[in-house]
């Protein structure tokens, strides 16, 4: 009776034993799995704009290639222009040779909060409309790439003073991704191509023109409680879009 149960003793002790290395193994497991992903996002995070681009370019060159010389353009081009039609929900593409602009794709915004009219102030969560460079080139986003746009800039300052107005607010980006506040998210296969594309041709030879709707085709309508000078501001988008048709 007492070598049946010392016997039986050995067995649930290898049981014990057993059932305490299988959660070992997966403590470790799943460590070494947090550890992995912690890195990753940590290296993801710190990543050059040179290796963002070596890292894209495999997939992005090719498409570019084929995208302008479909549209019998010189690649790279010598400048480039994005449109961004709020009503539409449309970022448009266009590249310039030779003094000629073409059309290259149209990309559909996926989210950008707001509504039609400029952004006035900090927190309006309105995506901003004028004539705007672009300044810099984010390969560490949140969003996965992002290029910033220079707002506010000269004219918002220069409006903003005359109205009495602080606190406009910043960080305006065209993003990868599908979610946004204020800036303009284009998911991340189109800004994989607009990040390396701007790349390629520099930043001192991009721009982005936001419009409230294609004032090419459209007339806008001013909401009443818009500021004076807004038709003004109109006025200056129409006459910059007029160079795209």
């Amino acid at each position: 009776m007492k070598e049946a149960n010392g016997k039986g003793n050995n067995l649930n002790k290898k049981i014990s034993l057993l059932i305490l290395l299988v959660i070992l193994i997966s403590v470790v497991i799943v460590n070494k799995s947090l550890i992995g992903n912690v890195l990753d996002k940590k290296l993801r995070k710190t990543r050059t704009l040179e290796s963002a681009i070596l890292e894209i370019r495999p997939v992005v060159e090719p498409k570019m290639r084929k995208l302008f010389a479909g549209k019998k353009c010189k690649y790279p081009p010598e400048e480039v222009r994005l449109l961004a039609l709020k009503q539409e929900k449309i970022l448009e593409l266009w590249a310039e040779n030779s003094e000629k602009w073409s059309l290259i794709k149209k990309y559909p915004v996926l989210a950008a909060s707001g509504k039609a009219g400029p952004k006035l102030k900090e927190g309006d969560c309105q995506v901003p409309e004028g004539v705007y460079k672009l300044v810099l080139l984010n390969p560490n986003s949140n969003f996965h790439l992002s290029v910033k746009v220079e707002y506010p800039n000269v004219y918002d300052l220069e409006k903003a003073g005359k109205d009495k107005r602080t606190k406009l607010g910043g960080d305006i980006f065209i993003h990868g991704s599908n979610v946004s506040i204020g800036c303009l998210a284009m998911g991340d296969e189109a800004i994989e191509e607009i990040f390396y594309l701007i790349k390629l041709t520099g930043l001192k030879n991009s721009g982005i023109i936001i419009a409230p709707c294609d004032m090419r085709s459209k007339k806008v309508i001013i909401d009443k409680t818009a500021p004076s000078w807004v038709n003004e501001l109109y006025q200056n988008i129409r006459k910059e879009l007029d160079q795209f048709k």
